[in-house]
C-alpha cells in the first residue's frame, strides 16, 4: 500500500493571483500559515510556517517552483518520531478557461505504517482546509481558519 492523496479545487480568481497566494509570506499569512511564513517559496529555500493554532514552526524545504504552474516541498513527516524522514507535497495551478484556477495538492511518502497512514490522513484533512480557506480569502477577505482547530 502506497501512503499518498491528492484533493483540489477551483478558485474563483486568476492564476497568477492564486500562485502569488500560495508564494508570497504574506499572503500565506493571510489564510494559512496564521502566526507567519519566514520566506518566499522559491527553489532551494528552506522556510518556517508557523501556525497560530499548532505549537512551534515547521521548516519547509522548496525543491520546485514553476512560475503560475507547479510548487514542490519536502517537509517533516508527521510520524516520524526518532527517526525523521520527509514527504513531499506538489502543488499544481491550472488556469481554467473560465477564467478561475485549479488548484491540486497532492502528497507522499509516509512509511507504511499505521502511524503513518494517521499522519497521512492529518495532511490530507489539513490540505483541504487550506483549499477551503484559500477559497475564502481570495474570493471573499474572509480569514477561515481563526478558531477553526482551537
Amino acid at each position: 500500500m502506497t501512503l499518498s492523496f491528492k484533493v483540489s479545487g477551483r478558485i474563483a480568481r486568476p492564476l497568477h493571483e492564486v500562485f502569488e497566494a500560495v508564494v508570497d509570506p504574506e499572503k500565506l499569512s493571510g489564510f494559512f500559515t496564521t502566526n507567519g511564513s519566514t520566506g518566499r517559496l522559491e527553489p532551494g529555500a528552506t522556510v518556517m510556517w508557523d501556525f497560530a493554532d499548532f505549537p512551534g514552526a515547521f521548516p519547509v524545504h522548496v525543491t520546485e517552483v514553476e512560475l503560475d504552474r507547479r510548487v514542490v516541498l519536502r517537509w517533516q513527516a508527521a510520524d516520524s518520531g526518532d527517526d525523521p524522514y520527509q514527504t513531499t507535497v506538489t502543488i499544481d495551478f491550472d488556469g481554467l478557461d473560465d477564467g478561475r484556477t485549479l488548484v491540486t495538492i497532492a502528497e507522499e511518502g509516509w512509511r507504511e505504517t499505521d502511524a503513518g497512514q494517521r499522519a497521512s490522513y492529518g495532511n490530507c484533512e489539513g490540505w483541504a482546509g487550506m483549499l477551503c480557506a484559500m477559497k475564502v480569502w481570495i474570493e471573499h477577505g474572509i480569514t477561515l481558519r481563526t478558531g477553526f482547530y482551537r
